[in-house]
């Protein structure tokens, strides 16, 4: 019964959130669904004891960054320059490059600190203008969107504050920079062959006499009516900055520290390496936040406003991933669990592989990149690193491989990004959901699956 009780709540989980049912509430009760059919477990201190110190240990570690995160967004698009960066890059790609002007604009945006939510919402008037003038069908423009701002540069290249690459540094030590050569020829792998792929149907649809389509316009020439925006310079420096000082952090002024306090118990009892990275990521975008503020001073309609929007939008996101810890910690508290931890484990004597299965897998069930990955870290993180220790594996390979993987299954149907995706494009699962499963789904999986082997011939 206990096994049947957690696939069961698993089960659940992801078919109550993909019909809308906040994980808030599902991840509590459906913990304690499988807590019930465990047998025997005292479902209060279940909740209080197990649940809620979970879901706390993940909010003290990250909160800052998803708060900090939210705000950078907010601000870069309250300030227009989210927009001038849309722009800048229709402009010079042209019309015959509308997708790929789509990609890289969302790209540098998510690289550079933005969710992706607010990519989408301030992409989306530009490329939706853009693929209407170049005759590009719509249909493929979610699958664009995803490509640019939840695939290489949520998982793969080195440096990115998304909160993927962040996850796993706490538990193999690393920094944001993990294994960089495999990351960058991932990504690009990612971002390359994505392009092509979207190209390639659309040369397909414009054969086949498919143009745009007909549908009804969505409010966009509304949203590109004039205003005073910031240059295209004004509106990279914040994004650059982020990138440059995240690397200047991480691998100048942080480790020139004297750090020795952090020993003490009343800090943890921990060593620099434990918060090198979370430090450099705080940093860069505390100081990337002023920055964006100074340029734009005169360019927010209220500033105040801009900044409690952007702290307010933190808290669902940062609490529906600590609650699926919560969930995982319950889980994983279960007998029946160790099941399922041997056969993840036994599944090869590589720990690569059974750390992207087991992330691939949660991820895919939970439907959340940062959900999935947080459960299989603090659930098996530890086994993971011992098991790479005793292989040989560098730690930062460890690191790239869990965080490529989070970004594979996560993007199903029932994944919230995708859905809000189509929400904003108009657009339906039938129409546009096969090219992004192309190019958030299957090409970053087979990428992670070529690092996987890579990284393997050398040790192995």
């Amino acid at each position: 019964m206990g096994l049947i009780g957690i696939f069961l709540s698993l089960g659940l989980l992801m078919y109550l959130a993909y019909r809308g049912i906040n994980v808030l509430i599902l991840a509590p009760i459906l913990a304690l669904l499988a807590a019930v059919m465990a047998g025997g477990l005292p479902l209060f201190a279940t909740y209080t004891q197990v649940f809620m110190p979970a879901l706390g240990n993940y909010l003290l570690k990250f909160f800052p960054l998803f708060l900090l995160g939210a705000i950078f967004g907010k601000l870069m698009a309250d300030s227009g320059s989210a927009r001038t960066i849309a722009e800048w890059f229709t402009e010079k790609m042209g019309s015959g490059q509308s997708i790929a002007a789509v990609v890289l604009a969302c790209g540098v945006l998510t690289y550079g600190g933005v969710s992706l939510f607010v990519v989408a919402f301030a992409v989306y008037p530009i490329a939706n203008a853009l693929f209407r003038r170049s005759d590009t069908p719509k249909r493929l423009l979610p699958a664009a969107l995803a490509l640019g701002s939840f695939t290489f540069t949520m998982t793969a290249f080195p440096g990115t504050p998304a909160i993927q690459n962040a996850i796993p540094m706490p538990y193999f030590g690393t920094t944001p920079f993990a294994a960089p050569f495999y990351g960058t020829a991932s990504g690009l792998g990612m971002m390359v062959f994505g392009i092509l792929w979207l190209n390639r149907r659309r040369a397909s649809a414009n054969g086949a006499g498919e143009g745009y389509g007909d549908h009804a316009k969505t409010g966009e020439d509304a949203e590109l009516a004039d205003r005073a925006l910031p240059s295209i310079l004004v509106a990279l420096a914040p994004v650059i900055t982020v990138i440059v000082l995240n690397a200047v952090f991480t691998y100048l002024v942080i480790p020139a520290m004297d750090a020795s306090y952090l020993q003490e118990e009343k800090y943890g009892g921990i060593t620099l390496g434990d918060v090198q990275g979370i430090w450099a990521i705080i940093a860069s975008l505390v100081i990337s936040i002023l920055l964006c503020t100074a340029l734009n001073w005169s360019r927010f309609v209220d500033l105040m406003d801009s900044y409690n929007k952007g702290t307010m939008g933190s808290l669902l996101p940062v609490f529906n991933t600590a609650s699926e810890v919560g969930y995982g910690a319950v889980i994983a508290s279960l007998p029946a669990f160790a099941v399922i931890r041997d056969a993840v484990l036994g599944i090869s004597p590589n720990p690569l592989i059974s750390a992207a299965v087991a992330t691939n897998v949660l991820a895919g069930i939970t439907g959340s990149a940062s959900g999935g990955m947080s459960i299989a870290l603090a659930t098996l993180g530890e086994q993971f690193m011992a098991n790479a220790q005793a292989a040989g594996i560098d730690p930062e390979i460890m690191h790239r491989v869990v965080a490529l993987s989070s970004g594979g299954f996560d993007a199903l149907p029932h994944n919230g990004a995708v859905i809000t995706l189509l929400a904003i494009t108009g657009l339906t699962h039938r129409q546009s959901y096969g090219d992004i499963f192309v190019v958030a789904v299957l090409i970053p999986f087979a990428l992670t699956v070529a690092v996987i082997v890579a990284a393997s011939v050398s040790v192995f």
